[in-house]
């Protein structure tokens, strides 16, 4: 529920307020200047209601200073007076909205409803620097083997619920994909949802990042900051690679699991945050345990709903459509029109053991789709390091496209390349030219695979004496 503080002398309009909001908020009411003043120094409130009438001369320089000392709590100015300048004076002062009494309940809750709404949408923009890498709908993440799609069932059960989620696997196995899909399809899907990594932000640093300070608290704290725990109130919070934090701030950390309250760094005023947790690492929090670098209580206190992701090399029945998923995204990120791989590309793709999981396979097709000249995925774009993550089917050669076809009982990735380029060619009457069109290749790489695979037509050697058949 949000905390409500009204500010008010009449106990009329108190009673209306408290009678509109009080199944949903929990309200503290004040009926004396300075009582209401000591109260908003000491707690944290989610909305402020101010009767300007209370203060006479000193309401603007009142709500200038509540404002200045925490721009992004709403103030709800209430007054009997409905004149335009005392309205647009408020409003600058920085006033969520003005309301002239008597005032109706559903007007009371309309005007509270927005102002939390943009004060939520305010602590997004605030934070959310980039464009959130999200998938939003379980049925959109790919899962073609049976460990994912049994993982995915547990996560759609899990989002239903509050608890604590901690989600371990490898670095690159889509711990952070999986996690905002689990938030949008969570009660608590039209709240904010935050993103931070422990990893990337200097110790020193981090506290100020996750609980926010107070102006002054430390040299460069210029003004005062809301922290991630404070914007993702109502919502969910992602603390990715948790296993680095401090063990000062796991401390912190648990109690704000435990109580739900915090304090900014260089503050004293307690801030509830009521947030659902996230966690995600690619480390052994047991043996971090053991070792004295991860606090016991907060591992079981995290560890409510634990889903471990696999690595690419244990689901291989997604790499096929999951290059195609991540070749789409890198397509419209880059502007470019590819429609899909050659044979031999995702014959490379699928072999491959993706040691860096699903942000290697990412970075590797961003590249090709880079580096190709033409509307199919070739191997030699695929950029694959050699000694690191071996060809788990070392009968499938890295120049497979280049090879010609081979014997045997299994369709060889030759003979697939090579079944694919003589129907594209009959298809176009044996015309070179429009073969390659069809294959979305030149005319010179098909030429080029057409002398290394062999193919031959009467209608060419009648020819020879041309060096380019392509021309025909």
């Amino acid at each position: 529920m949000h905390t409500i503080l009204i500010f008010d002398s009449s106990p009329d309009t108190t009673a209306v307020m408290t009678t509109a909001l009080e199944q949903k908020c929990i309200v503290t009411c004040k009926a004396n200047a300075a009582e209401f003043q000591e109260e908003i120094n000491e707690r944290q409130y989610d909305l402020v209601f101010l009767d300007i009438d209370s203060v006479e001369d000193q309401s603007t320089r009142l709500l200038e200073k509540i404002h200045s000392r925490n721009p992004f709590l709403p103030i709800i100015v209430t007054s009997r007076s409905e004149k335009a300048e005392l309205i647009v004076k408020a409003i600058n002062s920085g006033a969520s909205d003005f309301l002239v009494h008597p005032v109706s309940k559903e007007r009371i809750n309309l005007s509270f409803d927005r102002a939390i709404e943009i004060r939520d949408q305010r602590y997004e923009i605030a934070y959310h620097r980039r464009k959130q890498d999200v998938v939003y709908d379980f049925n959109d993440v790919v899962a073609k083997s049976p460990s994912m799609k049994e993982i995915l069932k547990s996560l759609e059960r899990f989002a239903r619920t509050d608890s604590t989620i901690l989600i371990t696997g490898d670095t690159g196995t889509g711990k952070s994909f999986l996690s905002g899909t689990v938030h949008f399809n969570s009660p608590r899907r039209k709240k904010p949802f935050v993103k931070i990594n422990c990893a990337n932000i200097p110790v020193d640093l981090l506290e100020s990042e996750l609980f926010g300070h107070e102006k002054g608290a430390f040299t460069g704290a210029d003004k005062l900051r809301i922290g991630r725990f404070e914007q993702a109130s109502g919502g969910t919070i992602f603390l990715d690679e948790i296993g680095e934090m401090t063990m000062g701030l796991q401390t912190k950390l648990l109690r704000v699991l435990e109580e739900k309250s915090f304090e900014r760094v260089g503050g004293n005023k307690t801030i509830y945050a009521d947030v659902r947790i996230i966690a995600a690492t690619n480390r052994d929090l047991l043996q971090q345990v053991e070792r004295g670098l991860f606090r016991e209580d907060l591992y079981y206190r995290i560890n409510v709903l634990p889903i471990r992701l696999p690595s690419l090399k244990e689901r291989r029945e997604c790499l096929a459509p999951l290059a195609e998923v991540l070749l789409k995204k890198s397509c419209q990120s880059l502007h470019r029109e590819i429609r899909g791989f050659t044979a031999g590309a995702m014959a490379m793709l699928v072999a491959y053991d993706w040691p860096g999981n699903i942000r290697q396979m990412a970075n590797t097709i961003e590249r090709a789709v880079i580096l190709e000249d033409n509307k199919l995925i070739h191997s030699e774009n695929l950029a694959l390091p050699v000694g690191k993550g071996t060809l788990s089917n070392p009968s499938v050669p890295v120049a497979a496209e280049a090879a010609a076809p081979e014997a045997g009982d299994a369709v060889s990735l030759a003979s697939q390349e090579f079944d694919l380029i003589l129907k594209a060619l009959e298809d176009s009457l044996w015309v070179q030219k429009n073969a390659a069109r069809k294959l979305g290749i030149s005319p010179r790489a098909l030429n080029y695979k057409i002398a290394k695979l062999g193919i031959t037509h009467p209608h060419w050697r009648r020819n020879a004496s041309s060096d380019a058949p392509d021309k025909h």
